[in-house]
Order: C-alpha cells, then sequence, then structure tokens
C-alpha cells in the first residue's frame, strides 16, 4: 500500500495527540484541566440556538445548499463588516462563506500555491497555516516572530530572493498563539510590503471580537489598498461560541474569492442551510452581550496570569484572543514543562514549539475552561510551586 509523500510530511495534527494523551490520563482516573484548544464553553446564546432549531425544520435546508452560501447570508456578513470596521464589501463578488475558516485556510493554499513554490508562514503560528501549504506541494517558509518585535514581522528583515520565492504571506492578529495585536500602522506597512513585492496577503482574523480593556481589533481593509492585495478570514467559532457548527467566512480581494469559490465547489457542497440561517441571526440580530461573554474570558486571564508571575513566570496579560502566552520558568524547556504540569498536576498546557521552532521556551493557555476549573489550576499551581511563591509584603 502507498500513500501520497505530502502525507509524509504531514505529522498528527498536535491537538489531536494532547487529545489522546489526556483521554489516557482521564481513563486512569486522573482528573485534567485541559488549557490546550481554544474551543469556547460559554454557551451559545439562546437566541440563536432557537434559530437553529426552527431552521432544521425548514424543508429547503435539507436540500443541497448554494455553493457560495445564501444571497441574505454574503448580505449579512458584508453589513456586519460596514457596522464593525467601516469597510465596504460587495457581497456577490468579495464575501464567501467557508464550512469554518480553518476548511478555506486549507483550502485556499490550492489557489495561492503552486507545486514547489514558498508561502511566507510566521513562526511561531496556527499550524493550519504550514500544513495547508504542504497539502497543497508548495514549500512553507519560515518567517521568525520574537517577543522583541511585539510578536510582529519585520518586514525588512524578509530577504528579496526569499520575497521572490514567495506567493502569498499569512498573517494573524489578534494573534493565535502569542495574544499579540497589530495596529492601522502595522498593516499600511504589511499592505504597502505585499504591493512592492506582489505578494498576497492572507489575514486571519477570528478573535476580532475577543478583546479586553477597551481595545478594540481592527481589519486590514481599515488599510484602503488592502483590496487590491489581501483577503480576510474571520469565523463564527469565537464570536458567537459556534465552533460546533462550522462557519465562517473570506472577505476581499474579489479575484482570490473567485478561485477559492471555484475550489471549493469542486470540493463541498457548501454549508448546510439551517447552520447558515443561524449564522444570519447572529450578524443581523442583538450583540450587546458580546462584552460581558468577553469579562468572563478577562478575569479568567487575569486569574492564570496572577498565578503564572506569582511563581516567576512572565505572563503577559493579552489584549485579545483567547490566549495566554508565557515563557516557560528557568530550567525548563516548552516540552518538559508542559510535563511537568500534566504529570504533577493535571494541567494540560500547549508547548510553544506545536506552533514552530520560534515558540521554544513559551506555552500557551487557552481562557476557554469553565471558571471552576480555573480556581481549581490556580490552586495546583500554587501548590505544585509553592516554594516559589513569595508572601505578601507586610503593611508598616
Amino acid at each position: 500500500m502507498r500513500f501520497a509523500e505530502r502525507v509524509n510530511k504531514l505529522p498528527p495534527y498536535v491537538f489531536a495527540g494532547m487529545a489522546k494523551k489526556i483521554a489516557e490520563l482521564r481513563a486512569r482516573g486522573v482528573s485534567v484541566i485541559n488549557f490546550g484548544m481554544g474551543d469556547p464553553d460559554v454557551p451559545t446564546p439562546e437566541y440563536l440556538l432557537d434559530e437553529l432549531r426552527e431552521a432544521v425544520g425548514r424543508p429547503q435546508n435539507s436540500r443541497y445548499p448554494d455553493y457560495f452560501g445564501k444571497p441574505a447570508l454574503r448580505r449579512a456578513i458584508a453589513d456586519w463588516y460596514q457596522d464593525r470596521f467601516g469597510v465596504t464589501l460587495e457581497p456577490d463578488g468579495e464575501v464567501l462563506p467557508l464550512i469554518g475558516s480553518k476548511e478555506g485556510i486549507a483550502n485556499v493554499a490550492l489557489a495561492f500555491t503552486d507545486p514547489g513554490e514558498g508561502a511566507l508562514v510566521p513562526d511561531p503560528s496556527y499550524p493550519v497555516y504550514k500544513f495547508g501549504t504542504i497539502m497543497a506541494n508548495g514549500v512553507p517558509i519560515s518567517v521568525p516572530l520574537g517577543e522583541e518585535n511585539g510578536w510582529l514581522p519585520d518586514f525588512d528583515e524578509i530577504d528579496l530572493d526569499v520575497a521572490k520565492a514567495a506567493n502569498v504571506i499569512w498573517l494573524n492578529y489578534p494573534n493565535n498563539p502569542t495574544g499579540a495585536v497589530a495596529d492601522l500602522a502595522f498593516f499600511e506597512r504589511a499592505v504597502h510590503w505585499a504591493k512592492q513585492h506582489d505578494i498576497i496577503i492572507a489575514h486571519d482574523n477570528p478573535y476580532s471580537e475577543v478583546s479586553f480593556d477597551g481595545y478594540k481589533p481592527p481589519s486590514i481593509f481599515e488599510v484602503p489598498e488592502a483590496k487590491e492585495i489581501a483577503v480576510e478570514f474571520n469565523s463564527l467559532s469565537k464570536t458567537f461560541s459556534m465552533a460546533g457548527q462550522r462557519i465562517g467566512m473570506v472577505v476581499g480581494n474579489s479575484e482570490i474569492i473567485e478561485v477559492l469559490g471555484r475550489i471549493k465547489s469542486n470540493i463541498d457542497s457548501g454549508i448546510y442551510g439551517a447552520i447558515q440561517d443561524t449564522a444570519i441571526a447572529a450578524y443581523t440580530r442583538d450583540q450587546s452581550w458580546i462584552p460581558a461573554r468577553n469579562e468572563i474570558y478577562r478575569k479568567r486571564r487575569d486569574k492564570l496570569c496572577d498565578v503564572l508571575n506569582a511563581i516567576g513566570v512572565d505572563a503577559p496579560r493579552p489584549k485579545a484572543s483567547l490566549y495566554i502566552w508565557a515563557r516557560v520558568p528557568e530550567g525548563y524547556t516548552s516540552r518538559s514543562f508542559a510535563d511537568h504540569l500534566l504529570d504533577k498536576i493535571g494541567v494540560a498546557i500547549t508547548p510553544g514549539t506545536s506552533y514552530g521552532s520560534h515558540g521554544d521556551g513559551y506555552f500557551r493557555m487557552s481562557l476557554t475552561v469553565s471558571d471552576r476549573e480555573v480556581d481549581e489550576a490556580v490552586t495546583r499551581i500554587r501548590s505544585l510551586f509553592a516554594l516559589h511563591v513569595q508572601p505578601a509584603a507586610s503593611a508598616v
């Protein structure tokens, strides 16, 4: 039996391997608190579940869906972009619904990358940017990110020969895994650089509505020239706690949208109509509950950052995203620290090396764990590192 060579280049997906180890521990009776995946635990709002239940009963939703999404959904997405970012999109040419943004990110590599061609992939980053490139028989080219530059790529440091070998650069802000954010000045630099080198920008923006302390993440399309060279992915998974429903979108450059639509129509049959109806409701009805949802995540962020900093871990508070990205304590690697927490106290974190070699020395914790489990994890971490916790100074 023989398989395609590209399969040998694909390691098991990081969270699939982690889930297997956690399942084995739980089968042995270990109480594991899993901070690995960014899987929203705050329930989907009831009005959206009501819409989904009703939409399931609509006869038209049992037929094949439209390959390019319902017109009402494309309009709802365009209107939301206008209201949220002040960005005008043409629903019939600049908006394409996806079966979750992960699907679009993987498939769009077929549009961007010829066999042997390069794709500029940040390191560390969401693994699908790299693996989608590999599945298209392309060559992932690492763009190092570092703490000293706020986890932003330095375009001046990208070699011109490397740029010539690539057709796309992936960006993602608010960032997974680092929680870093980017301002419009950064996106202006990115667009200028990409146009100069004729390189497509694929910006992944699924955390645009998960932010804290008054911060509001931008869209790359707030830069007027961005449509000439870029597309942006987004998702209802994080914004509306609809990860299981699998629906997202890509917007922007109409040529890229058309090509991705052509690829998708030869691979899948579109999004279940009832899910599309639910997405329309999400984008067109009440969203005033989102700040309260973000407050839940903020409180978890602060509890976890407080305990990590108390044991000597440098854990900055992210302004957005669902993740804490922190340095491992002295004497540990990313892997050894993750193994230590899991083996000693049943707390699962993700080693920074899961996102690339430049993630070495760091780890990621998701905020999508219940308040009860966060409190329990704080207690376990304090107990494990008790010798490292300094007592509070006495009042004088």
